[in-house]
């Protein structure tokens, strides 16, 4: 799979802030073909499937095509889509892309809305989103004006005419139609309607393009998904580490700050982790890299690009922090697993309309991806154990322990223990703290509620501490002793509302237990504090 960067399409420095705040590195195979040759004014119909970056694909020229002159006040592109959802989606990916473009005004209309309104808010807009009916309900009123249309793209072709809309599509395009009018179609299948449109309205220079997904099975990694709520993928994440214990593993994010962000977070846990991804300089990386290859780090965490080349065989798990956005990522992606013969494991976090994604993916590696429960703190706890114990019974088969069984049978003498409490006290000792008091083997959070606790941050807990301006705190000091203390960086701490006997502070859900934990015998001031969950109080 051939890599084009955006920086490599002739992109202005505007639209490649937006493509860069959005995270994305490289071009997907049809932005990477179906970008230069739109910029290049030819008409295009584009095959792909849902879920490729066909609204980039499109929305970048457009972009790029937009006269910016504030003398000119009406519509220079038009985009169909088949549904309303559709639309909203497209003008929002558009807008994110068009972020650093002063000016640049995009509009979704549907039907379901206040015409009225539609009407006052098309005042000014350059590019319009619309379902086929109502664009046409606008044209028909004389409220979009086409003078200056110069784009019209139908997304979803062959589902607008599942849905009948194949009159209202001719009929717009008979309306708009000029000898200067670029004609972008995309559609997933190519039926004769829609190749008879293609003949009609575009010139016949068009260029077809059509990205073909290889056939590709991926034998000898076990492959799951979990359904996991955002707030706690971290929390998901750790446990299946704890529980499978790795030698060495990946995780995939879609972002380059999802990358930082993640490893911050797991570093603060005291997990092995570094991130890897384009912002990086080639020294970072080869650090980060010989890191890896040597076992110092345990977990990397990487976009699809940085990725690429990296080839170590003890890769023993991949984690699909988030979902990729194609198909074929999946597969590069869980193939860095089960190489060499081994066996790998690959985990994929899913939620709400993702598992849609998830759906074309299993058709693609022609697989079933089975869900997996999320393992219970008892489970990881039990798995620990049993894997302690394993070790045990090679030692006690293959080990001479004469000298270790004479030390024990004398401290027995010596004190009033059995055998049975040293081997609990050794398994105690071998577990740390993974072992946990009883009130919190069922849950991560000790029984605490840290979803109502009144903070404003999402993905926050608020905690209470009794201590405030009148012992001469200040948020420092609370900041201090939380980041030393529970040790988790001091920019993953919120807001911090001091008051005369007593403070709020917000802290990751995450690390909620951790810190209270952790502060349970600090003094601050030389005041001992009390901490708890701001809706205990």
């Amino acid at each position: 799979m051939q890599v084009v960067k955006f920086d490599e399409l002739n992109l202005c420095s505007e639209v490649l802030r937006g493509i860069k705040e959005m995270g994305f590195e490289e071009a997907s195979p049809i932005q990477a073909q179906a970008i230069p040759v739109a910029m290049e004014g030819y008409d295009v119909i584009g095959q792909a499937q849902t879920g490729t970056g066909k609204t980039a694909a499109f929305g970048i020229p457009v972009l790029e095509k937009v006269n910016r002159n504030k003398d000119i006040k009406h519509p220079q592109a038009l985009i169909l889509c088949p549904t309303r959802e559709l639309a909203v989606q497209a003008a929002e990916e558009i807008r994110n892309l068009a972020k650093f473009m002063h000016g640049i005004k995009v509009l979704p209309i549907y039907g379901g809305q206040d015409i009225s309104k539609q009407i006052r808010a098309l005042k000014g807009t350059q590019i319009i989103i619309g379902t086929p009916g109502r664009v046409m309900d606008h044209l028909r009123r004389k409220t979009i004006r086409c003078d200056h249309v110069n784009t019209i793209v139908l997304d979803e072709a062959d589902e607008m005419l599942n849905m009948g809309f194949r009159e209202d599509i001719e009929t717009v395009l008979q309306y708009i139609h000029n000898e200067d009018l670029q004609t972008i179609l995309f559609s997933a299948t190519m039926p004769k309607p829609i190749l008879d449109i293609t003949k009609n309205y575009q010139k016949p220079d068009a260029k077809m393009i059509k990205v073909v997904k290889k056939e590709l099975t991926v034998p000898k990694i076990e492959q799951y998904y979990l359904d996991v709520k955002r707030k706690d993928k971290v929390e998901v994440l750790t446990r299946l580490l704890d529980f499978y214990e790795p030698k060495l593993s990946l995780v995939f994010c879609n972002t380059k700050r999802m990358v930082d962000d993640l490893a911050e977070v797991l570093k603060g846990r005291g997990y092995f982790a570094e991130g890897l991804h384009g912002d990086m300089s080639q020294a970072q990386r080869d650090r980060v890299m010989k890191s890896f290859r040597n076992g110092k780090t345990d977990i990397l965490i990487a976009t699809d690009v940085a990725a690429r080349g990296i080839d170590v065989d003890d890769v023993e798990a991949v984690f699909n922090y988030d979902i990729p956005q194609d198909e074929e990522y999946y597969v590069h992606r869980i193939g860095r697993t089960g190489r060499a013969g081994r066996t790998g494991r690959s985990f994929t976090f899913v939620k709400g309309k993702e598992v849609y994604k998830l759906k074309d993916i299993m058709r693609y590696c022609k697989t079933k991806i089975p869900v997996m429960p999320i393992p219970t703190l008892n489970d990881v706890n039990q798995m620990k154990m049993e894997k302690v114990m394993d070790k045990v019974a090679t030692i006690i088969e293959e080990e001479d322990l004469t000298s270790m069984i004479n030390l024990i049978e004398k401290q027995i003498n010596d004190a009033d223990y059995t055998a049975m409490d040293i081997a609990a006290a050794f398994l105690k000792l071998h577990l740390g703290q993974n072992e946990q008091p009883e009130e919190e083997k069922n849950s991560s959070d000790g029984g605490f509620d840290f979803d109502n606790t009144g903070a404003e941050e999402e993905g926050m807990a608020r905690l209470f501490i009794n201590i405030g301006k009148a012992q001469k705190v200040r948020a420092k000091d609370i900041l201090g002793a939380i980041a030393g203390e529970a040790n988790i960086p001091g920019k993953l701490v919120g807001a911090i509302d001091l008051y005369d006997k007593y403070t709020f502070v917000e802290v990751p859900k995450e690390n909620a237990m951790a810190v209270m934990k952790a502060m349970k015998n600090v003094k601050i001031k030389g005041k001992a504090i009390n901490i708890e969950p701001a809706n205990a109080k």
